[in-house]
């Protein structure tokens, strides 16, 4: 998968994006703080969500539309009054992206209707994000497609066989490139539920697309086990400030946190390596100095037996290896030896290489 400059494959490091989400507090200069505190972190992209309460439900009273889960975040409120308090003014959407550009950082939105979709055409977005809650919006599903930009697909609450049905109408409407994200819709999540053997399950079972994480938990563990698993593709939902009381804060890392965050990422995948036996590196190399190696302890004279007196195996490295210990006891040797020597071959009367 391309997303503009960036190729996102196993043999890159993680593409890493930082989620806005609800976080901008109402207020754009937040939100375009939160612009540049994504860029300042690391991270790859930046991305935003494009919705109104009206394109994503509808204003009403009805038990229906009422949340009522005592351990959610957001309890007790309707659904038309989250999603007014969390939506980012689609006219707000501009000044986001000219911000992203001016620093060098990628941006782009999930789309919850086909409205959206145009919208965000309009701002050239890179690609598109399909949240959880949307992967079985299957008009949504086939109007970015239609588009042939890379999609990367949050699979929470998802088995298997919706999945297929997501990666099948995708493609049957002309996406080219797809990533699948493991998700677990809880705010925060556990990291128990992690389930992080979803992501090679889901690069098996769907050999063409980039597999990642969406991750709601709480720190990075989950982000660099993901990693080491695989994954290609990591988002995390940023805040401003631990203080800020947004509707997705609890579930969201701060500035400094990102910062971190992107870095155990990086030095994760970096720690990857390849099967490489032997000395890595130069600096590792000039550590064989520290192996053990046959060395004289008392001084020799020529023609006198080596024993187990005279010859130990100690640090540093520098003399015989100690697979020729025994071999070279009992015979003579050929010089004046005096303590503290490596022992060299040629010190020892007939010994084999």
């Amino acid at each position: 998968m391309r997303i503009l400059d960036r190729i996102i494959a196993p043999t890159e490091r993680p593409y890493v994006i930082a989620e806005i989400s609800g976080n901008h507090m109402g207020d754009i200069n937040h939100a375009l703080a939160l612009v540049r505190a994504a860029a300042a972190s690391g991270a790859d992209a930046v991305k935003l969500q494009t919705y109104t309460a009206d394109t994503i439900t509808i204003d009403s009273d009805l038990p229906d539309f009422w949340i009522e889960d005592s351990e959610s975040l957001w309890d007790g409120r309707t659904l038309y009054d989250l999603y007014e308090e969390s939506h980012s003014p689609w006219d707000w959407h501009p000044a986001l992206f000219a911000e992203a550009r001016k620093l060098g950082i990628h941006v782009f939105s999930t789309p919850f209707d086909e409205t959206a979709v145009d919208f965000l055409e309009d701002l050239d977005a890179p690609c598109y994000k399909i949240a959880s809650f949307e992967h079985t919006f299957v008009p949504l599903l086939k109007k970015v497609a239609a588009t042939g930009k890379p999609i990367i697909v949050s699979c929470g609450l998802a088995s298997i066989e919706d999945i297929r049905e997501t990666y099948d109408v995708l493609k049957g409407a002309g996406a080219k490139e797809i990533c699948l994200l493991a998700c677990t819709s809880s705010y925060p999540a556990d990291i128990l539920d992690s389930n992080l053997q979803r992501i090679p399950a889901l690069s098996n079972a769907f050999p063409d697309c980039q597999v990642g994480l969406s991750d709601h938990t709480i720190g990075s563990t989950a982000a660099v086990v993901a990693t080491a698993m695989g994954a290609t593709v990591i988002e995390k939902h940023l805040k401003l400030d631990d203080a800020d009381d947004s509707v997705d804060a609890a579930f969201s890392a701060n500035p400094s946190q990102m910062q971190d965050y992107t870095k155990a990422i990086a030095d994760g995948w970096s720690a990857i390596g390849t099967a490489h036996f032997g000395a890595a590196s130069s600096k590792e190399e000039r550590s064989k100095q520290f192996r053990r190696s046959i060395y004289v302890v008392e001084d020799i004279a020529a023609g006198d037996k080596f024993s187990a007196q005279n010859l130990r195996c100690i640090r540093p490295g520098f003399g015989l290896h100690t697979k020729f210990y025994e071999d070279v006891l009992g015979k003579t040797a050929e010089q004046d030896i005096t303590r503290g020597t490596p022992l060299k071959q040629a010190m020892v009367s007939g010994l084999k290489p």
